[in-house]
């Protein structure tokens, strides 16, 4: 009988059988035309094709209507172009050589490429395929390494020889979530293109655009290429995150990444089936096999990194305008804020602090005040952020502007062809810009962090204009005739070309070319700048980015960009939210009350409301559009934006805690409803609502004139917030009562969340007490948890300094475990406990054994009230029979 290991290797080459398709027979040349519309792929992606030039490609050409639809020209069944050949094991998967086996129609083709496939765990599956003969650009994101191969996974995998083709499926129940043979392999020096059916029309992701939440598979073409563009729908906006979620029919989800940050597109068609279609790089993916939506984000994070963990003072309220002309007018709203008695935790500046637009500086007559200022600020206890753009002013007499000065000497910025800073042009007049790909780079930035925060002790910062935003195509000088300037290949971005509204893209960075680069450029600023804030304040970072890359949340939040004061862009920002939760940058909002143009008192409302649920909440507005703070408006309007801002800052430790989640476990905070309700499809499209965490359903009104709202209510019990109406839903959509001063907030059965006393800062909210609300399921059950620490040391939970609490109903009790204890809760005490759903009277409530006297219940409502004061520090039960 055959040694154990010849046993091995017979195994492993009948598992290598097992994964090999054989090259399929020829079909003749007219059946291979017969493709339905909806299946058909692009055989002319560079260029219109009359018939003559689209056969001589050996393709299929059927004129349709006008308008998005099918290709006219199209592959046939079985074109050809990569041949798989031998596939061998690799210690962690397996390996193939692909051969080019009919030459193809583009520039720089690559004859020979190497597959890897590489089974890093049970849930996650990586594949790249390379030019083995020459090092092409790879995405410098530092990823998990992969240790051997994974025993056991969820998927199957299938290698077709001839079309080359990969095909990955569920191991149980063999649905398919990749079939890359449904058209051809294109691997070309600045043109790869690969193409997969898709298991279902949902697919969720592939940011940043104003988009609904479910992307649309009718011939939809999404680009992504970092641009400062004011966000309308179909255009490539701040941000490129090339990774989706897809739904299939039973509601389990996967998940695919392609590591590529050169310009692309994702083209979507009804069949269902994507391509991926780049300018760059290698072909780099990465398939998470969920099985349900929370994993599939979790398995992404895993990969490009969890979220940061914010200061607690920056989930408080933030206001900002372009135009705080002076010191005496950003003072001047604090005193208005606090004296129309509205919480406020962060005030900020936009470039008007600066001397001429320059980073660094401030004006010496109208901000003057402006250290004291700060100080003052800080006395108060509020924060302080101001703007900082990369560009950096480089037309002053040499010696007069020290960022552009040791700049220069250092070496740092991004180079023209001819070796010499790039010169564009951005708010100051001429600007070279930092290349933050080069570790000397970091350095400086740190140096010009320090030397202003010496002089003004601002707390965060605000990082704008970094796709990077350039007044001038390219360069002053233009930019050089080349293939980077004109690909073969130029994807939808908006402008027609790479260089429209930013920098060359030959242009040279220390890593590579902008080319390659350019869209990683506010990922690598905001890196700097978390290093440099941590540095420079020994504290936990609070860094807002406009253009972010995958793995941005592990250091940065995110605002929207320059959105306008309207109704539908009020809509558009809750998918926002809810995508790059996905992505993992769980802080990020828009501009309430909208950014361009003039708001109305009704929308102002309206999205104070519904910005009281953005996990980052920040008012902001333009230069010469009507004031907007919450002070500028009719006493109804204040007393409904009031009414929210205490809302929010009475959830801040429920908030906190979905943060500390976020941060250690790679979960979400703002939360599409279909991430908690894979199983029921009409979650699934769902994006006029969001959760907070898997407790807290919010339905804000989106239309004007509107004093009722529709909202999807999955099946259960959902209590109002105040415990004044409960739905018992079978899965349906409710009419709920929305007056002006309304935002409708609903908690789950089955969940228990800490609130605490609101106040005008956070500073003197984390000292008030805290109540808790216990949403019963009809089986008396509900749990939560509370994260509670100083609020801003750095790696806090990393180091073990932190207060965890559970809260556990059951049998008619509430009781907390202390999971971890610390002195951070000291002095705080429960002082009020509200039960949703005790259905029948009780007739006496007792808090650690001790009769509590004037505890109250509504029999009409099922809610049940017991006041206390209890220290949170200590655990306690509080029992009713």
């Amino acid at each position: 009988m055959p040694g154990p290991r010849v046993a091995a290797a017979a195994a492993a080459a009948a598992a290598l059988l097992a994964l090999l398709v054989p090259a399929a027979a020829r079909s003749p040349g007219a059946a291979g035309c017969e493709v339905p519309p909806g299946g058909r792929f692009d055989c002319g992606p560079e260029r219109l094709l009359s018939r003559a030039g689209c056969e001589a490609r050996g393709c299929c050409y059927v004129p349709a209507g006008p308008g998005p639809g099918p290709p006219w020209c199209f592959f046939p069944r079985g074109y050809r172009s990569y041949r798989a050949e031998n596939l061998t094991a690799t210690a962690s998967g397996y390996t193939a050589r692909l051969r080019r086996v009919a030459a193809s129609f583009l520039p720089g083709d690559v004859g020979s490429l190497r597959l890897d496939l590489a089974l890093e765990t049970p849930t996650r599956l990586r594949f790249t395929l390379r030019d083995p003969a020459r090092q092409r650009y790879e995405v410098p994101l530092a990823t998990p390494p992969a240790s051997g191969r994974a025993a056991s996974t969820l998927y199957g995998l299938q290698v077709n020889q001839d079309p080359f083709g990969l095909v990955v499926y569920r191991q149980r129940g063999g649905q398919v979530l990749l079939n890359t043979t449904v058209a051809p392999l294109f691997f070309a020096d600045q043109f790869l293109q690969i193409s997969t059916s898709l298991p279902s029309h949902f697919i969720s992701g592939l940011g940043e655009h104003l988009a609904p939440l479910v992307l649309d598979t009718a011939w939809t073409r999404v680009t992504l290429w970092n641009r400062d563009m004011a966000p309308v729908p179909q255009v490539n906006l701040y941000g490129s995150h090339p990774f989706y979620l897809g739904m299939e029919d039973d509601g389990s989800a996967h998940g695919v990444f392609l590591l590529n940050s050169n310009a692309m597109d994702v083209l979507l068609q009804p069949s269902p089936a994507l391509t991926w279609r780049t300018t760059g790089g290698i072909l780099d993916f990465y398939v998470f096999l969920g099985p349900d939506p929370k994993s599939v984000v979790r398995q992404y994070l895993d990969v490009v990194g969890f979220p940061f963990m914010p200061p607690y003072w920056g989930l408080g309220f933030h206001l900002c305008r372009w135009g705080y002309s002076s010191t005496d007018i950003t003072r001047q709203v604090v005193v208005n804020m606090t004296a129309a008695r509205f919480p406020l935790d962060v005030q900020w500046n936009d470039l008007d602090y600066m001397d001429a637009k320059r980073d660094f500086t401030f004006n010496k007559k109208s901000f003057k005040e402006y250290p004291e200022m700060v100080r003052d600020f800080h006395r108060r206890g509020l924060r302080y952020i101001m703007i900082v753009d990369p560009g950096i002013s480089s037309s002053g007499p040499p010696g007069t502007y020290k960022p552009y000065d040791e700049g220069l000497k250092r070496g740092v910025f991004i180079r023209n062809a001819t070796g010499q800073p790039l010169i564009g042009k951005v708010w100051p007049g001429p600007t070279a810009f930092p290349d933050f790909t080069n570790p000397e780079t970091h350095e400086w930035w740190h140096d010009m962090v320090k030397d202003f925060h010496d002089q003004v002790p601002f707390d965060g910062m605000w990082i704008d204009m970094n796709e990077p935003s350039n007044f001038v195509e390219g360069s002053q000088d233009g930019c050089p005739n080349n293939s980077l300037e004109q690909p073969p290949y130029v994807p939808g971005v908006f402008g027609g070309r790479l260089q429209a509204g930013t920098i060359c893209a030959s242009s040279q960075q220390y890593l590579s070319s902008h080319y390659n680069l350019h869209s990683l450029y506010g990922l690598t600023e905001a890196i700097a700048s978390h290093d440099a804030l941590l540095r420079v304040r020994g504290k936990r970072p609070f860094v807002i980015s406009r253009s972010t890359f995958a793995g941005h949340g592990r250091y940065a939040g995110h605002w929207t960009g320059d959105v306008g004061s309207d109704w539908e862009q009020l809509y558009y920002s809750i998918p926002e939210v809810l995508l790059f939760n996905l992505f993992g940058v769980p802080l990020v909002g828009a501009d309430i009350c909208g950014f361009v143009g003039d708001t109305s008192e009704e929308l102002c409302v309206r999205w104070t409301q519904l910005g009281a649920f953005y996990p980052f909440m920040r008012n902001h507005n333009d230069h010469g559009a009507r004031p907007q703070e919450p002070y500028a408006f009719s006493p109804a309007a204040q007393a409904a934006m009031r009414n929210a801002l205490r809302l929010r800052y009475s959830l801040l430790p429920f908030l906190y805690t979905l943060f500390h989640r976020a941060h250690s476990a790679g979960e979400t905070v703002a939360r599409p409803l279909f991430l908690e309700f894979p199983k029921d499809p009409n979650t699934w499209a769902v994006d006029r609502q969001l959760m907070w965490g898997g407790g807290l359903l919010v339905t804000p009104v989106l239309e004007a004139g509107k004093t009722k709202v529709s909202g999807y209510f999955p099946a259960g019990a959902w209590y109002s917030l105040a415990g004044d109406s409960t739905i018992h839903s079978k899965g349906q959509w409710i009419l709920l009562s929305a007056p002006l001063d309304t935002i409708n907030v609903h908690v789950r059965a089955g969940h228990i969340l800490p609130l605490q006393e609101p106040a005008f800062s956070t500073a003197e909210s984390r000292k008030k007490g805290m109540a808790l609300v216990v949403a019963l399921t009809p089986d008396g059950f509900a749990r939560g948890d509370l994260f509670w620490d100083d609020g801003e040391s750095w790696q806090t939970f990393e180091k073990g300094d932190y207060t965890e609490i559970l809260f556990l109903a059951t049998h008619g009790a509430v009781l907390s475990q202390l999971v971890r204890a610390s002195a951070h809760l000291d002095g705080v005490l429960l002082e009020a406990v509200t039960v949703l759903g005790v259905t029948s009277p009780p007739r006496q409530v007792l808090a650690n054994g001790a009769l509590v006297g004037d505890f109250s219940y509504r029999s009409d409502t099922q809610v049940l009230r017991v006041p206390v004061s209890l220290p949170m520090w200590e655990q306690f039960v509080i029992a009713w029979s």
